[in-house]
């Protein structure tokens, strides 16, 4: 990333980053306070931590220690309503969530669209409750200078998966509520919220399958994939420096299985760019997510309807 190694390259785009281990480390930290939006849900997939955290890095918002999975609504006017939803999962190492970047502001540009969007706030693993102490083993970890009682787990955790099927489910099972297609409700996710949302593809529960997935800049290693997959939109910059060096094995597992496939490799941006990194063409990969939807025959307008 060009710009200074911040926290963000934890919370947002995971531990690694293509910056070099040369550059400063600065952590940026301030206090932060949750955004209350309207109609968050409870999706009652059981309890995480004790007390969550919310707090800014570099002006962003993010939340650690999750008290319990929610889904906050994004919904369109309903003269431009798509009937099309999208489950959106922030990524955070499974440590937190980058849930303004990868989240809020995501959700907003599929609203604007057309598109009904949902925040997953999904549980993740615990790390220390004293801000003190969380922000020295961050250091510790990014470092790897000096002790941490965390790390990044190397796939999904089951309470991460549990909670982005019952995302799903909750959205289909409440179509009629949110003015959408139960039959078109896929999943997006950014790091390890793609890991979250290509588990639960791969794990193929007849109650919780997302019509189509989008995992952005998420792992590409190859994985046993269920026959005749939903499609797949993908997004990922060349110069990743966390998973563009692991090959692509998944894009091959994905079409071996029979799944569509579209998959856009930028020459440049990062981890961690969310709605795109400026001065680069990843600033243009939402719009190619909706116009694959589009080609794809998942979007219809009100008026078709």
């Amino acid at each position: 990333m060009k710009k200074s190694i911040v926290l963000a390259l934890l919370l947002v785009g995971g531990f690694c980053s293509g910056a070099s281990a040369q550059e400063n480390i600065v952590l940026n930290f301030s206090d932060g306070r949750k955004i209350d939006y309207p109609g968050e849900i409870g999706l009652g997939t059981g309890k995480g931590q004790p007390k969550e955290d919310w707090f800014r890095e570099s002006g962003r918002l993010q939340v650690r220690n999750v008290e319990s999975a929610t889904i906050t609504p994004f919904l369109p006017k309903k003269a431009a309503n798509t009937g099309t939803a999208v489950i959106v999962a922030p990524g955070g190492a499974f440590l937190g969530l980058a849930i303004e970047e990868e989240g809020y502001r995501v959700a907003r540009w599929l609203s604007d669209h057309g598109i009904a969007a949902f925040v997953l706030k999904y549980r993740v693993l615990p790390t220390p409750a004293d801000p003190v102490t969380f922000r020295r083993e961050v250091l510790a970890v990014r470092t790897g200078k000096g002790t941490a009682s965390f790390r990044p787990p190397a796939d999904t955790p089951p309470e991460s998966l549990a909670d982005a099927q019952a995302a799903i489910r909750y959205v289909q099972s409440h179509a009629d509520d949110f003015g959408v297609d139960p039959a078109r409700v896929g999943m997006m996710g950014f790091s390890a919220g793609a890991m979250s949302t290509l588990s639960v593809a791969i794990a193929n529960a007849p109650d919780a399958r997302p019509a189509f997935i989008a995992p952005i800049y998420g792992r590409m290693v190859p994985r046993d994939v269920p026959q005749n997959p939903p499609p797949m939109f993908v997004a990922l910059a060349a110069d990743d420096g966390l998973f563009a060096r692991q090959g692509f094995g998944l894009i091959d597992s994905w079409t071996k299985a029979g799944g569509k496939v579209e998959f856009h490799l930028y020459q440049n941006g990062g981890h961690g760019f969310g709605l795109g990194e400026a001065g680069t063409t990843t600033v243009d990969w939402i719009e190619s997510f909706r116009r694959w939807l589009e080609v794809n025959e998942f979007l219809t307008s009100a008026r078709e309807r």
